[in-house]
């Protein structure tokens, strides 16, 4: 799909409203990464090898970024919202070297991905380690009932990754089951980040229910453009393997838009693809190609600008603000990554 100048100026502008989060949320950021240093320590000299290792390949830190812009949002944070954010980046970060596994990933941001140095029981059983700490943070904060936002969501993502193992080259795989384990094991993670950053920013119920739903949506348009990127993207740009999903034998959507649609021939090429662990560039290109003669990246792009405007949506009850404008146009970054 050829890009637009209008797509690509509004990437550059919506570039620009991440740059502008990172600064408005940099005090609270900076305390948030100076506790995530601190939690990652262990007397266990491999623990904090592994994880520092995932932890200062860094990337955006957008999950806890936006717990911290929710709970700004409101003006009366207590504290709480630097442990809920640490903890939601543990989480993300346990959940990515648990997945390393079950996907049998070599890259992860850029770099090899831990089970390729210490193997996948160091990187399980560290992944564990997060997850532990995690819940120590929410818990250090007394709040029962973001905890329980915290340990629903973790017990949400874990059955969406069972989902999608499940449905692994299962060819019968509809859009609405794919909904079904992106809501779950990318979504709920989004969600979870901004429903505690409302609650400790004091938001009302009116609020923290904008805010909930806001993550929900961000976190469904970002997946979908990941979807994408994993076809289109650069390898050192994207953190993996270019077609690793296809590798992987992932159902993503582009990959069900273009099933529902292929010639016969067309469909033998995708099947062949898919789950093939060793296959090449020039099987890559053929199944992107086809996604192109059927517009599948395309509308994939279509679907997350649904989700992304369903965010801002979600945004319009509350007043006016700076910080209410800027998580708009992060929605907007969301899609915009695309081009």
């Amino acid at each position: 799909m050829a890009v637009s100048a209008a797509a690509a100026n509004e990437a550059t502008t919506s570039a620009g409203a991440l740059d502008r989060l990172l600064d408005a949320t940099r005090p609270g950021m900076d305390l948030v990464n100076a506790m995530i240093l601190e939690r990652a320590r262990s007397h266990v000299e491999l623990v904090p090898e592994v994880a520092r290792y995932l932890i200062d390949a860094g990337g955006k830190r957008l999950r806890p970024m936006l717990t911290i812009a929710a709970s700004m949002l409101f003006g009366r944070a207590d504290g709480s919202e630097v442990n809920f954010a640490a903890a939601v980046e543990f989480m993300h970060n346990a959940t990515l070297l648990h997945d390393d596994v079950v996907d049998e990933s070599e890259m992860r941001r850029g770099r090899a991905a831990a089970r390729m140095i210490w193997g996948n029981q160091a990187s399980v059983l560290v992944g564990d380690f997060l997850l532990g700490q995690a819940f120590m943070m929410m818990v250090d904060t007394s709040n029962v009932e973001a905890l329980r936002v915290i340990s629903k969501a973790a017990t949400i993502i874990a059955e969406g990754e069972v989902l999608q193992l499940a449905k692994t080259r299962d060819l019968t795989t509809s859009a609405a089951e794919y909904d079904e384990v992106i809501g779950a094991k990318t979504a709920t993670l989004f969600e979870a980040a901004t429903e505690v950053g409302a609650m400790a920013g004091g938001a009302n119920a009116a609020g923290r229910e904008a805010l909930r739903l806001y993550g929900r949506e961000l976190g469904f348009a970002f997946q979908l453009v990941d979807d994408v990127l994993d076809y289109r993207g650069e390898s050192g740009v994207l953190g993996k393997n270019t077609g690793d999903d296809l590798r992987e034998g992932k159902m993503t959507l582009p990959v069900i838009l273009a099933l529902q649609t292929a010639t016969p021939a067309e469909r033998e090429v995708l099947v062949g693809a898919l789950g093939k662990v060793d296959a090449g560039e020039a099987q890559l290109m053929q199944a992107v190609a086809i996604f192109n003669r059927h517009d599948t990246l395309g509308r994939t792009i279509e679907q997350a600008g649904v989700h992304a405007r369903r965010a801002r949506e979600a945004l319009k009850p509350l007043p006016p603000s700076e910080m209410k404008s800027l998580l708009g146009e992060i929605a907007e970054f969301t899609v915009a990554r695309a081009y």
